[in-house]
Formats: structure tokens, C-alpha cells, sequence
């Protein structure tokens, strides 16, 4: 067994931070314990804040978001511009804070470090994104312009599968059109969240622009019905998602909620069969299956391609290598969140095998580390639309392999789904390809691309139960969630003209 880097067991009090600095919860506040998932130990706990802690920082969030939003786009380009910088100078602190508390390997967390990154690069070009219209004599001497202003207080509530991708998919883009910010992470994995926050605060944010406040549902509810939150972001589970957007919209938010996911890999018989297992095997098995892009169900067309595909997939998973993501050398695979999380995939296993599908690999049985939140990377076949461990979202290393006759029947086992979030095929048949990516009902499609997740620069969302309310997460239509837009309809009369001015002009 590989050795880790070193380990933390040392006990951390976790609070909010708030006005610019952490503090602490309340006196008598509840908390939830944090645990370092490849060790299976307590490492510290998280205070859960109560209603009115979120109010006073809502409060706080609001005062603040008045100067912020009337400072130039340019300079608060430039705050993005230092976080950048930070980020990168910090990278590996962050992605080791990511694996002692999510359990994913250490390449992996850097790899979501960038992703991050290229968010706060899209809103470095915030001048440029809310220019507007402008358009002249729409009458005899009017004209008219449209400008994107600030909602003013914004909320992310974050999920513990990339405690530092998401909330740098939301708050970037926000913070940089002019708004304050409200991070709800999820209580399994804080750290991140409040790393962020200092970086932020070290960029020159000023105070109380971006606030983590840390809590379970009563803090969401707080934030979701408080009359000074303009907009709730939300990645999660469907349910979750639901429920945000339902109250939320209720409550006279724009709401963006990103739910779950049951993601499809069509295999067709002309692709080729070892960068396809070795893409599924990724796709399905890094960060252990706790992303809503995995790919957690295969179809291939025709026996002979599913023949292949299994057995391909059944070799590999015999190697997969599971441990601590700080270990050297650096396992494929980390634990799973917590026990509970682990206890119910493990559960899945069972349901499949009763429902009738063929468990060709069996994750409990791996080689495990003798400690932590481990199981390893399970197989089914012969798995049929209307299973559970087909219809639900498992979001743990397992995969299930749906046998297909044609590629007219691959595409309907997809698009009955009611997730929607990604979807790819795999072929070298050009026509069937664009066939796919035309017909199927999934928001992000992959061509020989398992995790087709789009850059920062392109929007990101599913469609159908994946995904509540119209616009998608960061690129363009984040600009749009985060921004309101006021067209000016104007006419002067003819007046005095000014002198000239022979100074060039500065902010």
C-alpha cells in the first residue's frame, strides 16, 4: 500500500467568514464534523449557521455590493486579475485541501483547480462583456443604449464533489459585473470555501464584497427567502435543485439549479475499442464517480461491441488501483465522501444484482485500503431501461452497460432518460455522429469526448430534470444571469456647448 504524503488529524474549528474576516459561529451553534474520507477520522467540525447569522451577513453583503457595484468594470477586472494570479500561486494548496476532504486524487484536484481558474480568466474580460447596445437617432434626434447592471446580493449553494470548481464557476462572474457574493458550500468539505475567501480578500476585494457562510438547510431557506438575495445559484442533486428553484422563483429570485445526471456513452461498433475503455474508465471511475459528468451508463450497439466493451472494461478494472489521493505513488481512485455516501452505493450493488443485471465486477471485493471510505469500481451488464441503478443517479464508481441493437434504439435509450445533463458516442462514422449530436436530448454532447464539459468561455447545463430554470452556468449566459438589463430611450435639446478639454481623460 502506498505511503501519503502526510496526514491531518489534528482537530479544526471551522466558521464563516464575514465583513472581510473569518469568525466564528454563534455561541451554542451546531455543527457537523469534517472528516478526511482516506482515513475514515474526524479532522475538525464546521459551524452551521443559524437564519439570523445569514441575515446579518445578507445585510453586510448588501451594504458593501453599493460601492462595489459603482466601481468601473476595469477595476474590478484588476481584483480579478490579482485573484488569477493568486490562484495559480496556490494552486497546490488547494487541490491538497480539496483531497483531504473530498478523498479525490491530488492530479485530480489540481485538474479542478484549473477549471476554476479559467472562469476567473472568462470574467477578467468583464469590460468587454457588459458593453451593451448603442444605437443612434432610433428617431429624429433620439437615441437609444442598453447597459447590464449589477442584481445586486448573489448566492451560490455548492456541492462537496469540487468544493473550489463550482463556487469559481458562480462567484467570479459575479463579483466582477458589480454584484456581492454569498457562498453556501457544502459542510462536508469547507476549507476550500474559506481559502477562497482570504485569496479574494488578498486580491484587494474589498470587505464584505464575498462572504462564505457555512450551514445545512437552514441557512439555504435563509438565503433562498431573504428579501435582499436578487439571485440563488445551485449545483446538486435533482431534488435539491427542484426545491431551490421552486422556493427561490417563489420568492422572487432568478434561480439557476443544476441537478443530477445520468450520463450515456454510445459505443458504436466502428469505434475504436481501446481509447473507448480507456475513456469510460476515466470517465466513469476518476473522482470515483462523484461527478454529475461521469458516465455512468454505456450503450453499445450490437452484441459484439458490448462482448468487447465489457470485457475490455473488466480487465482494466481488475488493476484499478484505489487509495489515498496523497499517496506516492498516486492511486486512480480515492475514497468516497463519507461512510454513509460509500454504504449507499455499496447498496446499489445489491439492487442491481436483484433486479437481474449481471454484476461482472464487484467493487467490494477490490483490494481496499484497511481504513477510509473505500470501495472500488463496479460493473454491470445486461442492465435494462426501467432498473434503479439505471433510472437513479448512483454518483459513485459504477458503471452499467445497456445493450443496444441499433443505433436508432442507442439514441432512444438516451433521450428517454429523464436526465439530461451529458451524453457522447463514440464512432468514427462522421454521419453518425452529427446524427447524435443533432437528435439527442442532452444539454452537452462529446464526439469521442467522454466529459464534454464545455469551457469557461462556452455556457455549461443539461436539459430536462437536469437542469432548472433558462440559463446555464458560466460563459455568456452567466453574464446574463448576473446582470440586469436597462435600455435608455433619450432625447437632448439643443444647449450650450462646453469648452474643450486637452487632458486625457482617466477613471
Amino acid at each position: 500500500m502506498a505511503t501519503p504524503i502526510q496526514s491531518q488529524t489534528d482537530q479544526r474549528a471551522i466558521g464563516h467568514f464575514v465583513g472581510g474576516q473569518a469568525v466564528p459561529g454563534a455561541e451554542g451553534s451546531r455543527t457537523a464534523a469534517i472528516y478526511n474520507p482516506a482515513l475514515g477520522v474526524q479532522t475538525g467540525e464546521v459551524a452551521l449557521a443559524s437564519a439570523d447569522e445569514v441575515n446579518a451577513a445578507v445585510e453586510t453583503a448588501a451594504q458593501a455590493q453599493i460601492a462595489w457595484g459603482a466601481t468601473p468594470p476595469l477595476r474590478r477586472a484588476r481584483v480579478m486579475f490579482r485573484f488569477k494570479a493568486l490562484i495559480e500561486a496556490n494552486h497546490d494548496r488547494l487541490a491538497e485541501c480539496i483531497t483531504r476532504e473530498h478523498g479525490k486524487t491530488f492530479s485530480d484536484a489540481k485538474g479542478e483547480v484549473v477549471r476554476g481558474l479559467e472562469v476567473v480568466e472568462f470574467a477578467c474580460g468583464i469590460p468587454h462583456l457588459i458593453k451593451g447596445e448603442y444605437s443612434p437617432s432610433v428617431g429624429t434626434g433620439v437615441d437609444s443604449y442598453s447597459m447590464q447592471q449589477p442584481v445586486g446580493v448573489c448566492a451560490g449553494i455548492t456541492p462537496f464533489n469540487f468544493p473550489v470548481m463550482v463556487p469559481l464557476w458562480m462567484a467570479p462572474v459575479a463579483l466582477a459585473c458589480g454584484n456581492s457574493f454569498i457562498l453556501k458550500p457544502s459542510e462536508k468539505d469547507p476549507s476550500a470555501g474559506m481559502l477562497l475567501a482570504e485569496l479574494l480578500q488578498e486580491a484587494g476585494l474589498p470587505d464584505g464584497v464575498f462572504q462564505v457562510v457555512n450551514g445545512d438547510k437552514e441557512a439555504v431557506d435563509a438565503l433562498l427567502t431573504h428579501p435582499q438575495v436578487g439571485a440563488i445559484s445551485f449545483v446538486g442533486s435533482t431534488p435539491i435543485a427542484r426545491y431551490i428553484y421552486e422556493t427561490g422563483a417563489h420568492h422572487g429570485k432568478r434561480v439557476q439549479a443544476l441537478g443530477g445526471a445520468k450520463n450515456h456513452a454510445v459505443v458504436m461498433p466502428d469505434a475504436d475499442m481501446e481509447q473507448t475503455v480507456d475513456a469510460l474508465m476515466g470517465a466513469a471511475y476518476g473522482s470515483a464517480g462523484e461527478r454529475c459528468m461521469a458516465i455512468s451508463a454505456a450503450v453499445p450497439v450490437g452484441e459484439e461491441t458490448a462482448d468487447r466493451l465489457v470485457a475490455g472494461l473488466k480487465q482494466r478494472l481488475e488493476s484499478l488501483t484505489v487509495g489515498d489521493g496523497l499517496a506516492d505513488p498516486e492511486p486512480e481512485m480515492g475514497p468516497l465522501v463519507t461512510a454513509e455516501h460509500r454504504d449507499k452505493v455499496a447498496g446499489y450493488l445489491d439492487i442491481g444484482t436483484a433486479e437481474g443485471a449481471e454484476l461482472v465486477v464487484d467493487g467490494r471485493q477490490a483490494s481496499l485500503p484497511g481504513e477510509g471510505f473505500f470501495i472500488g469500481g463496479s460493473l454491470f451488464d445486461r442492465v435494462r431501461p426501467g432498473m434503479r441503478i439505471h433510472s437513479e443517479e448512483i454518483f459513485g464508481p459504477v458503471l452499467s452497460v445497456v445493450r443496444a441493437a441499433d443505433f436508432e434504439a442507442a439514441l432512444g435509450i438516451v433521450n428517454a432518460h429523464p436526465f439530461g445533463n451529458g451524453t457522447a458516442i463514440f464512432t468514427r462514422d462522421g454521419d453518425a455522429a452529427r446524427s447524435f449530436g443533432d437528435r439527442v436530448q442532452a444539454g452537452m454532447v462529446g464526439v469521442n469526448v467522454p466529459i464534454p464539459v464545455p469551457m469557461a468561455f462556452h455556457s455549461f447545463g443539461g436539459w430536462k430534470e437536469s437542469r432548472f430554470g433558462v440559463l446555464h452556468a458560466h460563459g455568456p449566459d452567466a453574464v446574463r444571469f448576473y446582470t440586469q438589463m436597462k435600455t435608455i430611450t433619450q432625447r437632448w435639446p439643443k444647449g450650450v456647448r462646453e469648452g474643450s478639454a486637452f487632458v486625457m481623460p482617466t477613471m
